[in-house]
C-alpha cells in the first residue's frame, strides 16, 4: 500500500539547499558556489536568489567530483560536461527520430512503394502523387577544331 502513494521524485526538481547538495556530493559548499560560478553545475534559484539542487545535479557534481580526484582540471572539467550534455542531446534527438520513422513506417505499412527514374536518378514519392516531367532539351553542338581540313569552305 505505501508504494501506491509513493510519488517519484523529478531528478530535475530543484528541491536540495546547497548544504544538503553538498553533502550529497561529498563536498564543501563553497566548492559548489564555485562550480556555479565557472558554469560547470548551475542550479536553479529561489524567488529570493537561493540555490536549489536536483538529483541531477548532484548526480554532475559527483561526476566533476571524481574528475577532479583524477587529476583533471577545471577546463578539462568544464569540456568534459560539455560533452557529455551533447551527447544527452543527441541521444534523445535520435530518440526521437526513430520514434518518427517507426510512426511513419507503420502508416505506410502494406502500401507499396513508388519511385520516378530518370536522367540517373531515382527519386521516391509520395503515394497518389505524380512524378514532374522534366522536358530538358539539350541541343549537341560539337565545336569546331582549328585547321580541320574537312571544315575549309572550299570543297
Amino acid at each position: 500500500m505505501a508504494s501506491q502513494h509513493r510519488r517519484e521524485l523529478d531528478e530535475d526538481a530543484p528541491v536540495f539547499p546547497i548544504a544538503v547538495a553538498a553533502e550529497l556530493a561529498e563536498m564543501h559548499p563553497q566548492t559548489l558556489r564555485q562550480y556555479d560560478r565557472l558554469g560547470l553545475v548551475v542550479p536553479e534559484r529561489t524567488a529570493g536568489r537561493v540555490r536549489r539542487y536536483s538529483l541531477a545535479d548532484v548526480a554532475r557534481l559527483r561526476e566533476i567530483g571524481e574528475l577532479s580526484n583524477a587529476g583533471v582540471g577545471l577546463e578539462g572539467i568544464a569540456r568534459v560536461v560539455e560533452l557529455r550534455r551533447e551527447v544527452r542531446e543527441l541521444r534523445r534527438r535520435v530518440r526521437e527520430l526513430e520514434t518518427a520513422l517507426a510512426d511513419e513506417r507503420l502508416a505506410h505499412q502494406g502500401k507499396p512503394r513508388v519511385f520516378a527514374a530518370g536522367r540517373g536518378e531515382v527519386v521516391a514519392i509520395r503515394h497518389g502523387v505524380r512524378a514532374t516531367r522534366r522536358n530538358e532539351v539539350m541541343l549537341y553542338r560539337p565545336a569546331l577544331t582549328q585547321g580541320d581540313p574537312d571544315d575549309s569552305p572550299t570543297g
